[in-house]
């Protein structure tokens, strides 16, 4: 596969932080194959034991809103693929071990990970509400892609952030799928953002 490496932000996460990073160590890659990048705003005493047993790099910036702590790991690393966590919740690591083979491709600019299918109250909601996004649970960006975009708003935070990242990724040209363990499908952008139909590749299944 293509290198790959995680940014997990222990703000996103909260609690959740070492079952995000359980997941990734234990879907059957070694350690050394995927460095796994934890971003906070301050210090905290449990991030010497998390480096220790899942083998992670804590990067502190007491300062920096969410969009320019993401920034700063993506920066950081030299991996082909960033994968970045959105959400609180975690994901199996079953997933994990069958999604790297999906990144050694020149056909993807993005992956939405582990994007269920929205309810109808979601599709309502969309309908009505111009910013209700959909947040997948993480999402793997090409690097070349993710400097193209800009990276993140290093002026936003939280929740905004990663809005405002998602929709530049719909504005331009993306080649994005959503994958949720067993279909790689195309993901349709919102309608006021979706690129031109001869830009989205077709759905297959793997």
């Amino acid at each position: 596969m293509g290198s790959a490496c995680f940014i997990v932000d222990a703000m996103v996460t909260g609690a959740m932080l070492p079952r995000h990073l359980k997941s990734i160590r234990d879907s059957g890659v070694a350690d050394h194959l995927l460095p796994i990048l934890v971003t906070s705003t301050h210090p905290h005493a449990r991030f010497n034991a998390i480096e220790q047993r899942y083998r992670t790099h804590c990067l502190v910036t007491p300062t920096l809103p969410l969009g320019a702590r993401l920034n700063k790991a993506a920066f950081t690393s030299q991996a082909e693929w960033l994968i970045i966590a959105l959400q609180k919740q975690p994901l199996p690591a079953s997933l994990w071990g069958s999604l790297y083979p999906q990144l050694n491709t020149y056909t993807l600019d993005a992956l939405f990970i582990g994007l269920e299918q929205p309810t109808l109250l979601t599709r309502i909601l969309r309908r009505f509400l111009a910013n209700a996004q959909l947040l997948p649970p993480y999402i793997a960006i090409r690097r070349a892609w993710f400097e193209r975009l800009g990276g993140f708003d290093p002026e936003l935070d939280a929740e905004n952030a990663l809005d405002d990242f998602l929709q530049r990724l719909y504005a331009c040209p993306t080649r994005l799928k959503t994958y949720n363990g067993q279909l790689l499908r195309t993901t349709n952008a919102p309608s006021k953002h979706k690129p031109p139909r001869h830009q989205m590749l077709s759905s297959q299944q793997i």
